[in-house]
Parts: C-alpha cells; structure tokens; sequence
C-alpha cells in the first residue's frame, strides 16, 4: 500500500495545474466581461470604453493573462503582469476606501494578486503548453550551425 505522502507528491503537478487552469479561467472571464458585455458586463452591465485608463488596460491584462494562465503558456510572465495588475487595482481603488479588503470590496483584487504570485513561483504544474513546447525544443537536434566543433 502507497504511502499518502507519495500519493500527494504524484498529484501535486495535477493540483497545481487544475488550480491555474481554473484561476486562469475566472480572470478571463472577468476581463471578456469588461471588454465585451458578456457574462453580464462590467460593474452592471455594459464595457468599459476602449481606451480608458486603467479599466480597458486592465481588462486587457485580466483577458490575455487569463488566457495564458489558463493554457500553461508563458505561465511565470504573464502571472507576474496579472498579479501586479491586480496589486495595482487593490491599492489604487480599494485601499483608499478602508484598510481591510473585506471592508474596502478589494476581496477579488488581493486573491487573485496572491495567486499568480503563487504562479510566479511554483510555475505551470502538468498539463502546461510550456511543457510542451519546451519538449519540442529539446527534441529536436541543434542545426549545424549550433553544434560545437572539436577540433584536435
């Protein structure tokens, strides 16, 4: 019989990837609702005007760094950017209004933050087109060019 510490270790990428798959999933969708109308829109109904400092370019940021996130591509990168958007949208908007996120409404603003800082530093977990893009790349052969010569 396994132990439960193996088995936790052997699912742990699987963990790690269902949690930024999922994490990933909801900031897209919070950022096609401000860009879009969809999913009911943003702040009660409706998109925020292209252009618009800082909701369209963080919409912008909430839709394209979901979507990596989600996908496992330029996990660390675009984790980083989304968490930093998500620092800045907590103490540009909430803060200002109470100390403590549940006070202030910034409850969405620092989770998210905190959890593509987790990203940043775990990375992808299974299932990430990293991965599998990085497999590709040391599959194949280095070119001719890119081979070392040794000479006697």
């Amino acid at each position: 019989m396994a132990s439960p510490t193996l088995d936790t270790e052997r699912a742990r990428p699987y963990a790690l990837a269902l949690f930024r798959i999922v994490i990933g999933l909801l900031f897209a969708c919070h950022g096609a609702a401000s860009l879009f109308g969809v999913f009911g829109g943003a702040m009660g109904g409706g998109s925020i005007p292209a252009g618009t400092w800082p909701g369209w370019y963080a919409a912008v940021i909430q839709l394209v760094g979901g979507i990596l996130v989600l996908t496992g591509l330029f996990t660390r990168p675009a984790a980083l950017v989304s968490s930093g958007s998500m620092a800045y949208a907590y103490f540009s908007v909430h803060q200002s209004n109470a100390l403590l996120p549940l006070q202030n409404g910034g409850e969405a603003s620092a989770m998210y933050c905190w959890a593509f800082l987790l990203l940043v530093f775990t990375g992808p977990g299974a299932l990430a087109l990293d991965q599998l893009l990085g497999a590709r790349r040391t599959a194949r052969p280095a070119s001719d060019s890119q081979r070392e010569t040794v000479t006697a």
